[in-house]
């Protein structure tokens, strides 16, 4: 399977998550639903790792590695909270689109930390997307 495939899937799980999470978070306690959400996923994602025995490779991750999935750990927390919160209190059709703001953070921080090239197109489709988040919101 090539990484196009899991990016595409990871867009319609996404797309289903604001869904599900606005209608889940609806008289709910945004950090508390956020903590139920985690909960779920904590027990999915072990729960694949033990049933692919990759559990045991756990002691061959390097602390340089470690560190970096600490760091994004508490960066997904965080991005969490503030999107339960913004789905609480916002509609999502006008949520949702600013929260994809991040690809665009993303292709920003990965041409400057990551050393990732940007082509003019890719430039281009920055703006785009910039552009009709605004669009969107609007």
């Amino acid at each position: 399977m090539n990484w196009m495939l899991f990016a595409v899937l990871s867009a319609v799980f996404a797309a289903a998550t604001a869904i599900l999470a606005k209608i889940g978070v609806k008289g709910v306690n945004s950090n508390l639903a956020t903590a139920i959400r985690a909960v779920v996923i904590f027990i999915f994602a072990w729960g694949i790792v033990f049933f692919q025995g990759t559990h045991k490779d756990i002691s061959s991750i390097s602390r340089y590695s470690l560190i970096f999935l600490l760091l994004s750990g508490i960066s997904t927390g965080l991005s969490w909270l503030f999107y339960f919160k913004a789905l609480q209190i916002g509609d999502a059709s006008k949520v949702v689109p600013i929260d994809r703001l991040s690809l665009v953070f993303t292709i920003i921080l990965a041409a400057l930390i990551l050393k990732e090239s940007l082509s003019i197109k890719a430039i281009l489709g920055v703006v785009l997307m910039v552009v009709g988040s605004v669009l969107i919101v609007l």
